[in-house]
């Protein structure tokens, strides 16, 4: 499905686009575009991959004319750009609607007018239940996905939306690990705290599933274990032969929740379970509500939503299995550290 076509990765210098260009720059893709604002790390990708068929983009999302620029052409966009630290969001939240609410509008109207094939926007249990900025924003960004789905006739646009990504830039674990190394103590927010745990490579999946499988509005999540911050602590200093290593500590940060939720109990009540994943359809009702409750097709149940308080819970072994899956991990126990996973 890729022969011959052009993908465009909004935000492709993170984390998710250095994990995707691992698994398909050496495709039948004719061509893949980085757009970020960050010319430096470009330019350490135009060197660490010194591929022809790999072209940059330099703007932002916030900007209509740069993102239009990029996306002339192109058969398929993952958008991955956001503004995604909590605090920082907490702290800036004008800011975090910019980049992740009007950002978002502006490249799917831009894919819209340039007749791209498909849309794959990137979102997070964060925006399930959001008591923070970056969550509502992501919230806010998928009601614009579903909003701009129904009127997008040759442009298919859907949504993924993760849990923790392992190791992703600005992520935990690669915080603890330069702690160890730095001989400084671990610092956790609350040793009960759970999150859903993913590799890059569940993350890259699950853009793929729903590439496949999506139909217009839709929003896929993967199927995710948790384990509380506290087992993550110990499972890293077991595997980097410190487990008696220090920790500390310091309470939730802003914005912080005791648990994350992949899907709210309404969307529970009509997700689909598609095996490894669930997929959420929109509600493609339009404003006329009493032709539906008179045609009997409003339907109320009951649904438990899905947390990482009640999916299946990884001990510190299962722990280990997960991280021992990382490259950053594997390269860390050589003594090989580096900033993320890339």
């Amino acid at each position: 499905m890729f022969t011959n076509k052009t993908l465009l990765i909004t935000g492709g210098t993170g984390s998710f686009g250095n994990a995707v260009l691992r698994r398909f720059l050496d495709s039948d893709l004719r061509e893949v575009r980085i757009f970020s604002r960050d010319e430096k790390k470009q330019d350490d990708m135009r060197k660490k991959y010194k591929s022809d068929k790999l072209k940059f983009y330099i703007g932002d999302v916030r900007d209509f004319q740069s993102v239009m620029t990029a996306v002339r052409g192109v058969d398929f966009i993952y958008h991955a750009a956001a503004l995604k630290q909590v605090p920082s969001c907490e702290f800036y939240p004008l800011e975090a609607v910019k980049t992740n609410v009007l950002g978002t509008e502006n490249m799917l109207e831009a894919a819209i007018q340039a007749g791209v094939e498909r849309v794959i926007c990137l979102s997070t249990d964060k925006a399930v239940y959001p008591i923070n900025a970056m969550g509502i924003s992501k919230a806010m960004m998928e009601k614009v996905v579903v909003a701009k789905s129904r009127s997008s006739r040759d442009t298919v646009i859907c949504a993924t939306r993760y849990g923790n990504v392992m190791a992703s830039r600005g992520s935990v674990i690669p915080l603890f690990a330069n702690q160890i190394r730095a001989g400084q103590p671990i610092t956790i927010t609350d040793p009960t705290m759970t999150r859903f745990m993913m590799t890059l490579d569940d993350a890259v999946n699950l853009v793929l599933f729903a590439f496949e499988h999506g139909r217009p509005g839709e929003i896929f999540v993967q199927k995710a274990p948790a384990a509380t911050i506290e087992t993550l602590a110990k499972a890293l200093t077991g595997l980097l032969g410190v487990p008696d290593h220090r920790i500390d500590i310091i309470g939730t940060r802003h914005g912080e929740k005791l648990f994350e939720a992949l899907l709210s109990r309404e969307e529970m009540v009509a997700a689909e379970d598609m095996g490894d994943y669930y997929c959420v359809p929109p509600d493609l009702r339009d404003l006329n509500y009493g032709k539906y409750f008179e045609q009997g097709e409003v339907e109320i149940s009951e649904a438990t939503e899905y947390t990482s308080h009640n999916t299946t819970r990884l001990d510190v072994a299962g722990m280990q299995a997960l991280l021992m899956k990382l490259h950053f991990i594997k390269a860390t126990m050589r003594g090989e550290l580096n900033e993320s996973e890339e």
